[in-house]
C-alpha cells in the first residue's frame, strides 16, 4: 500500500489519476459486458418462445398430441427416414409442420422488413403494410382469383400474380428518386396512396364478382398460413435468409442514417442509393411472404417498436430480436386463429389486427410526446 492509498501507485496527483482512470475503463468494460447480455438474453428468450409455442402449436387440432411428444416425432423422423410413416408423423409433419415453419418464416422476415423501412424512412408508421406493398400483393390475387387472369397458369398463378403486383409501389417510390429528392416522409405517403389505389382497385373487382371468388380474394386479403406446404417453404425461407443478412450487414448504415440524412451524409453513406437499396430487399422479402401467405399486417408494424423497449435503437441488435418477437407474434397469433372458434379456423390477418391495433394504441399512449 503505498502513501496515497491505492495499490500499485505513487504518491503523487498523477498516480491517483491514474488508478482512477483504470477503475472506470474496468467499470465501463462491465457495463458494456452487462449491456450486451441483456440484449443477448432478450434475444434468447424470444427464440425459446417461438419455440414453445412451435410445440404448443403443434398439439393443435382434432388429432390430439402432447408437446414433448410432438419434438420426439419431429427427432425421430429426421434421425429415422427409413421409419414408417405413422398417423402421427403424417399429422405433425405434413398437415402441422409446414404451418408452422411459414408462421415462423413469415413474421421473422415481416418483422425485420418493418424495422428496416422504419430506419431508412425515419418514421414510425412505415412498414411493408403502410407503404403499399402488401396492397399491391392484394390486387394482383384479386385479378388471378375472379377474372382467372395470370402472368402464368396453373396453381402457382395467384403467388406469380401477387408477386409482380406488389412489386409495382416499390417501383412508383423508387422512381421518385428519379424525378426529384424525395424525404422519407413523401416516400412513405407515396406509398399509402398507391394502397389506397389498390385497395380501391379490388374492391371495385370483388363487388363484380361471384360468392366464392369473393370469400377467396377476402381470404386472401386478409392473410392466413393455411396454404403452406413443403413446396412453398424453400422459396421464402431462401429469400428471407438472404434479405436479413443483408440488412444485418447494412445495420451500421441504418444506424447512421437515424441521425438524419444531412449528418449520414457526411459521415460518407450515400443515402438515395443505400435507402433505394434496402427498399428493394424489402420488397423482395414481403413480396415473397404474402405471395405465399397473403396480406398479414401489424407484424411488421409492431414488433420493432416493442423491441425498442427493450433494446432502444441499435439496428445491430434490434433487426434480429424484432424477427425474432415477430415470428413468436405471428405464431401466437396463429395458434389463437386456431382455437377461439374452433373448429373454424379464422384467417391470422384478422387476429394480428385484433392484438396489433390496441397494442399500437398503447405504445403510442406510452410514449407521450415521443412516438419515435
Amino acid at each position: 500500500m503505498t502513501s496515497n492509498g491505492v495499490p500499485g501507485t505513487k504518491a503523487s496527483p498523477f498516480g491517483l489519476l491514474s488508478a482512477f482512470k483504470g477503475r472506470n475503463d474496468a467499470s465501463i468494460k462491465g457495463q458494456y459486458r452487462t449491456y450486451l447480455f441483456n440484449k443477448f438474453l432478450f434475444m434468447l428468450s424470444c427464440g425459446a418462445l417461438v419455440v414453445v409455442i412451435s410445440g404448443v402449436s403443434a398439439t393443435l387440432g382434432s388429432y390430439d398430441l402432447r408437446f414433448l411428444e410432438v419434438y420426439q416425432i419431429i427427432f425421430d423422423h429426421l434421425l429415422k427416414w427409413s421409419e414408417p410413416e405413422t398417423v402421427k408423423v403424417f399429422v405433425v409433419w405434413q398437415l402441422r409442420l409446414p404451418r408452422i415453419i411459414m408462421g415462423v418464416v413469415a413474421g421473422f422476415g415481416l418483422a425485420i422488413a418493418g424495422t428496416a423501412m422504419q430506419g431508412i424512412m425515419k418514421n414510425p408508421l412505415a412498414d411493408p403494410y403502410t407503404t403499399g406493398i402488401s396492397a399491391g400483393a392484394g390486387f394482383g390475387a384479386a385479378i388471378a382469383i375472379i377474372l382467372n387472369f395470370g402472368v402464368v397458369v396453373g396453381q402457382y398463378a395467384i403467388i406469380i400474380n401477387a408477386f409482380l403486383f406488389s412489386l409495382i409501389p416499390t417501383f412508383i417510390i423508387v422512381s421518385l428518386t428519379r424525378f426529384r429528392r424525395p424525404t422519407p416522409s413523401m416516400m412513405v405517403l407515396a406509398g399509402i396512396a398507391t394502397m389506397y389505389i389498390f385497395t380501391a382497385m379490388t374492391s371495385l373487382f370483388m363487388i363484380s364478382a361471384d360468392p366464392n371468388s369473393v370469400q377467396a380474394v377476402y381470404v386472401w386479403t386478409v392473410g392466413t398460413l393455411d396454404k403452406a406446404s413443403w413446396t412453398s417453404i424453400p422459396i421464402v425461407f431462401a429469400i428471407v435468409v438472404l434479405g436479413s443478412v443483408y440488412l444485418q450487414v447494412m445495420a451500421k448504415n441504418l444506424n447512421v442514417m437515424g441521425m438524419g440524412d444531412a449528418g449520414a451524409k457526411s459521415l460518407g453513406v450515400n443515402v438515395e442509393r443505400t435507402r433505394v437499396l434496402i427498399l428493394a430487399v424489402i420488397s423482395l422479402m414481403t413480396a415473397a411472404i404474402v405471395s405465399f401467405t397473403g396480406v398479414i399486417g401489424f407484424i411488421g408494424l409492431v414488433s420493432p417498436h416493442v423491441v425498442r423497449i427493450f433494446l432502444g435503437s441499435d439496428n445491430k441488435y434490434l433487426l434480429p430480436a424484432s424477427g425474432l418477437f415477430g415470428a413468436a407474434l405471428l405464431l401466437g397469433a396463429d395458434a389463437v386463429a386456431r382455437t377461439i372458434i374452433a373448429p373454424t379456423i379464422l384467417p391470422v390477418g384478422i387476429i394480428t389486427a385484433f392484438i396489433g391495433g390496441p397494442l399500437f394504441l398503447y405504445l403510442i399512449m406510452r410514449r407521450e410526446k415521443e412516438v419515435w
